[in-house]
């Protein structure tokens, strides 16, 4: 789930509530996942992955990582990303696109000490992404972690990431095909309403 604290009334939001709610009156499994798609400047290369959105703070999109990995990497080398939630279980796709930032020192750590102790082991034992001998590696130091810590502390390589887009699309599918699109987008500081064809 999706929590949401103090949701902007702006009319992209409400709507983006709306088709939440269908999804979780419909049941939708695994409800916060996005796809979050970045362009690394130095390797030219665009990458995409799946996080779990944790928070809907006003306007802002906010989800966690290590800030050693290749997307943290990539959001450092090129802020703007663009974003991605399907519904299936209601057949709806909303686009986003946005510039990213990270959360502040304060904000991560008083989100930390109230995570998991489970979860809190992982982000303080993963050196995420870098290549590794087995994965037998990860459990011993995710044990040893467990064993010699202070897990409630979080590390400053670790954190939330933050997003306010300046785009959606919300994609409505239809059995024929005939798919229904509106996007909002800001122009002059205002949002504009476009409908776009299938």
């Amino acid at each position: 789930m999706i929590k949401f604290n103090n949701l902007s009334q702006e009319v992209p939001y409400l709507i983006f509530k709306e088709h939440y709610d269908r999804a979780m009156n419909a049941e939708q499994k695994n409800i916060e996942v996005i796809a979050i798609s970045s362009y690394n400047k130095e390797e030219a290369e665009v990458d995409s992955r799946f996080v779990n959105l944790k928070f809907i703070d006003h306007k802002q999109f906010i989800f966690f990582s290590n800030y050693n990995s290749p997307k943290s990497i990539a959001f450092d080398s090129h802020k703007q990303i663009s974003a991605l939630f399907y519904w299936p279980f209601i057949n709806v796709q909303i686009r986003m696109k946005s510039e990213i930032t990270k959360t502040s020192i304060e904000y991560n750590q008083e989100y930390f000490k109230n995570r998991s102790i489970a979860k809190n082991v992982l982000a303080i034992s993963s050196n995420q992404s870098q290549e590794i001998k087995s994965y037998e590696h990860v459990i011993r130091k995710y044990n040893d972690t467990m064993d010699n810590n202070d897990l409630l502390i979080c590390p400053d390589y670790w954190g939330g990431f933050s997003f306010t887009p300046y785009y959606f699309e919300f994609w409505e599918g239809n059995n024929s095909r005939l798919n229904k699109r509106d996007v909002y987008q800001i122009r002059d500081k205002n949002w504009e309403h476009i409908i776009i064809q299938p």
